[in-house]
């Protein structure tokens, strides 16, 4: 493998949305590239915040998108929030599920007894992602809550990826709790949280892996926190002008395109690119200021700002000095 990006990982950790598929379409070059992995001998788990399906689904999902993949493979947030209250209440306690039918079976799975109403007395409230959570479900939840029931939340994601844009995700419907009763959860299981990520390292014997994904806030602050390279791919969520202001715990150790960076030489996609120049791009700092000048590739572009927008130069300091320039930062500010 050389000096391929992934040459130097024995396990490559995928995010789903937004780096292997947009809801329920494959992105382009996705199944390419995690069939190269296999063929090549690197192992690949999959950690996804989405509650709406469960391990098997998932695996039957991507096995249909041409990427062959077994429930053992699949980590999501669902799985592990029923697993954990299943560890922390006795069996068959109740259970009341803000969320879709797979978060209820996995509730049911771990030997709890999912419930839909303040009256059942429930025990928790998991909250997860489903499409038809509405307002009387949340209001029980409110109820619970209230009454003293843990409130556990798969995940606080604001917004999901879709082909239309970004649309509202469980963080959303947390932030409708959060408000009404004025505190946090109590737990919140799924990245950023580093567990899926270290759960899918200890099973595979992992010593070396590499999270891929899409979103600053979940995937690469949750491989951060937990020790791990990262590579943010920008077919998803977070884009250039939320790579040039990330905080610390936020940065990716590389960025790509796609997920044919993986297999690209990894000097090529480190972060930050501590150069003036290079890729036909030029970078000038004054101050807290900073001109880009030139044209080239849109990734070595990012890679040489974030050099000064991750050393005190703000991102609203960036100026163009050519027409690329200009063109490509006012592409990034949209």
């Amino acid at each position: 493998m050389g000096d391929e990006l992934v040459g130097g990982y024995d396990l490559v950790i995928f995010d789903l949305d937004g780096v292997v598929y947009l809801i329920d379409k494959p992105i382009p070059g996705a199944a390419e590239a995690i069939e190269r992995l296999r063929a090549d001998g690197v192992h690949v788990a999959y950690a996804t915040n989405n509650a709406s399906r469960r391990a098997g689904d998932v695996a039957a999902l991507l096995t249909g998108m041409g990427v062959p993949a077994t429930a053992d493979e699949v980590l999501n947030s669902a799985g592990a929030a029923a697993a954990m209250l299943a560890r922390r209440l006795p069996t068959g306690a109740p259970v009341l599920v803000v969320g879709a039918e797979a978060l209820r079976a996995e509730v049911r799975d771990a030997g709890l007894a999912p419930v839909s109403t303040f009256e059942d007395k429930p025990a928790a409230v998991v909250q997860g992602y489903g499409p038809d959570v509405d307002w009387r479900i949340l209001a029980e939840a409110a109820l619970s809550v209230r009454a003293g029931a843990t409130w556990v939340a798969t995940n606080t994601d604001r917004t999901l990826p879709s082909p239309r844009g970004p649309l509202p995700g469980n963080g959303s419907l947390v932030s409708v709790l959060r408000t009404a009763l004025d505190r946090e959860p109590d737990l919140v299981v799924g990245k950023p949280e580093p567990a899926l990520f270290t759960t899918a390292a200890s099973l595979s014997g992992a010593r070396r892996p590499l999270v891929v994904g899409d979103r600053l806030d979940t995937d690469i602050q949750g491989a951060v926190g937990a020790g791990m390279d990262c590579l943010l791919v920008l077919t998803g969520v977070s884009g250039p002008a939320d790579v040039l202001a990330a905080p610390p715990e936020r940065r990716p150790t590389f960025v790509a395109a796609d997920l044919g960076g993986l297999f690209r030489p990894g000097g090529d996609a480190r972060l930050p690119l501590a150069e003036s120049e290079a890729g036909g791009w030029r970078v000038t700092r004054n101050g807290d200021r900073a001109t880009l000048d030139g044209d080239g590739d849109p990734v070595v572009a990012l890679r040489l700002l974030c050099a000064v927008t991750w050393n005190g130069v703000p991102v609203s300091g960036l100026e163009p000095a050519s027409a690329a320039a200009a063109k490509l930062l006012e592409s990034w500010r949209r």
